[in-house]
């Protein structure tokens, strides 16, 4: 499918996903869900592919949610038959704004926000396992505004990020904070200068694919799961999926690699930026 409303590229076992609707802050509409739908699915399956990144097009908006205005030109986003609403309220709808209720992406997704994230761009930056915020960018639950309310994921992640209290203050009142304020409650894991998150989020995920994955995945994948349960039943999703990645071909290299001390922080020359305190002895 030729891509009209996103572009959707990759770099080597990168996947990058781009709103690319600048003209209207890439806004999210039928055809972007569709296209949306396509691109995930295809990061999703592609074994090939470690590492996503979802950002947006120009310099002024990652995304500034749905495309309000998609009903006056007669295009349908929310649903109003009721055989569509049915599979919404019973879960089986992948989302409004393209693939935001999948759970299942087990690969790591870096948000490189490069301007607004508003209502469901807020919500599509919070799909994100993590956020690297341009020093101009804001957030906020704008819809709240227009009795629009969050479907995309914001009333379930957002708290999960940054905690009840702070979420719920940005869902009520709908007030607009910037990168500072987002790296402060958590939002935001990193902020960079104006038209570097692309570049930052690109470091970021070149190094994450040096990384073993196995393990990297059921982890990310018991987190995702057990958020939320007693501590019980998170202990025993943790339980089943560490076995389900110990014996992987990966785990007796990671050993010799342990045993030779050939410890990814102390090498000394690396052309990426490692997350950690590299160690030079």
């Amino acid at each position: 499918m030729k891509f009209t409303q996103i572009d959707y590229s990759t770099q080597n076992e990168i996947a990058i996903i781009k709103f690319n609707r600048p003209e209207v802050m890439n806004c999210v509409g039928p055809k972007t869900h569709e296209e949306l739908m396509l691109a995930w699915q295809d990061f999703k399956t592609n074994d090939k592919l470690k590492v996503a990144i979802i950002t947006g097009a120009g310099d002024k908006a990652f995304c500034s949610g749905g495309d309000l205005k998609a009903a006056l030109r007669g295009e349908e986003l929310i649903p109003t038959k009721p055989a569509a609403q049915a599979l919404h309220r019973a879960g089986k709808a992948p989302g409004i704004l393209g693939p935001t209720r999948w759970t299942d992406i087990h690969k790591p997704i870096i948000a490189a926000v490069n301007g607004v994230a508003y209502a469901g761009g807020l919500e599509w930056a919070c799909f994100a396992d993590m956020r690297i915020a341009e020093e101009h960018a804001s957030f906020g639950v704008t819809c709240r505004r227009w009795n629009i309310g969050l479907a995309d994921g914001g009333t379930q992640r957002l708290p999960r990020i940054v905690g009840f209290g702070r979420a719920m203050e940005l869902i009520i009142t709908g007030k607009v904070i910037d990168a500072q304020e987002a790296y402060r409650i958590g939002l935001v894991n990193e902020i960079v200068p104006k038209g570097t998150s692309l570049d930052r989020a690109l470091e970021l995920a070149q190094f994450i694919c040096t990384l073993p994955q196995p393990a990297l995945r059921t982890d990310k994948e018991a987190a995702v799961r057990g958020f939320g349960l007693p501590l019980e039943e998170g202990l025993t999703i943790e339980a089943g999926l560490f076995l389900d990645s110990i014996f992987a071909p990966e785990t007796m290299e990671g050993l010799k690699q342990f045993n030779e001390r050939l410890h990814p922080d102390r090498q000394y020359d690396t052309a990426l930026k490692t997350p950690g305190l590299v160690r030079q002895g």
